[in-house]
């Protein structure tokens, strides 16, 4: 992967609060992430951590109220996303910037057929006939791989198995050629051998279309096999960044390494799994400090009241553990 100097998206000290009756929910706490053209980075984290809370904001969809941006900037192609109004982000929405979101039925509408969905995505950013939509579809679904692409647009999403509901959801976020994808944990609610299929879908289309790709998952075993980049990211921050081979290969972050201490291999074969004792914090009573401290087993007394400052380890490779990097 050859990367541009320019990031295609840049997200900088991105917050985003939840406003509740008598708490706020600091869902996204100063994130900031870059993803260059060509380029796949995934975020990675335990569910309740901001990953889709922060994707959701660069595409102008965080519900408001209760939800609100309230600081940073998220830079698209040099336009501040967070200056444009409605209009403008309409344009973005699907045309430069596509999601593929976790649940697929969930997501597709149950009284139109596939066709018209597909049809849709497409005919919402440019003026084309029937005929020649109904025949750009159809190749769509080739493209991913759907067995009797001309049936299948008749079909409803109810009529589809889940792998091949994803493979609708892909169709239409790929429809308008889009810059970037977004790819919410698309192979979470599937089976081993079709969450292969899918991540073998992406890396395909990637290299056929030179898109960024943005995935989001908690599961690291994963993003070994599609990632350029990694962002990991807990309690709504990123705590440790680098590409795919710094973050497996020398975790400094005691949250990064707990999670790749929790994957399964043959090594561990009738061993007990690692697992990192206690919970998410909930955004609205985080912790003071470094919010992972109450979970960790190298704190220091600092931890519990200084919240770190990235640090940088060199080539790209960043943490916010001061205890690990002086241990270097």
């Amino acid at each position: 992967m050859t990367r541009s100097e320019k990031p295609l998206l840049s997200t900088q000290d991105l917050k985003v609060y939840f406003y509740g009756r008598d708490k706020i929910s600091r869902a996204v706490d100063g994130v900031s992430y870059t993803i260059h053209a060509g380029e796949t980075v995934c975020l990675v984290g335990e569910s309740g951590c901001g990953k889709t809370v922060s994707a959701l904001s660069a595409l102008g969809l965080i519900p408001s109220p209760p939800g609100k941006i309230v600081g940073g900037r998220i830079i698209f192609k040099d336009k501040d996303i967070l200056a444009l109004d409605d209009t403008a982000m309409q344009k973005i929405r699907g045309n430069q910037i596509s999601m593929v979101f976790q649940e697929p039925l969930t997501s597709l509408n149950p009284v139109f057929t596939i066709g018209d969905q597909i049809g849709e995505a497409i005919s919402t950013h440019e003026v084309i006939g029937q005929d020649a939509l109904d025949a750009r579809c159809v190749q769509l679904l080739r493209d991913m791989g759907m067995p009797s692409p001309e049936q299948r647009l008749k079909d409803y999403p109810h009529q589809l198995s889940g792998g091949q509901r994803q493979r609708v959801m892909i169709a239409m976020a790929l429809a308008c050629n889009p810059d970037l994808i977004i790819a919410d944990e698309p192979t979470t609610a599937l089976d081993v051998t079709v969450q292969a299929q899918i991540l073998n879908l992406f890396k395909s289309v990637q290299e056929k279309a030179s898109m960024s790709i943005l995935y989001i998952t908690h599961d690291l075993g994963v993003v070994s096999g599609i990632a350029d980049r990694v962002y990991v990211m807990y309690a709504g921050l990123i705590v440790e960044e680098g590409d795919t081979r710094q973050v497996f290969g020398n975790a400094l972050h005691p949250y990064t390494r707990g999670l790749l201490a929790s994957l399964p291999d043959r090594e561990k074969r009738g061993q007990r799994l690692h697992n990192i004792p206690g919970t998410v914090p909930n955004p609205a009573y985080k912790p003071e400090g470094c919010p992972f401290h109450p979970r960790c087993s190298h704190g220091v007394e600092d931890c519990k009241t200084v919240l770190p400052e990235m640090i940088s380890l060199g080539n790209g490779h960043w943490s916010r553990c001061p205890v690990l990097a002086q241990a270097l």
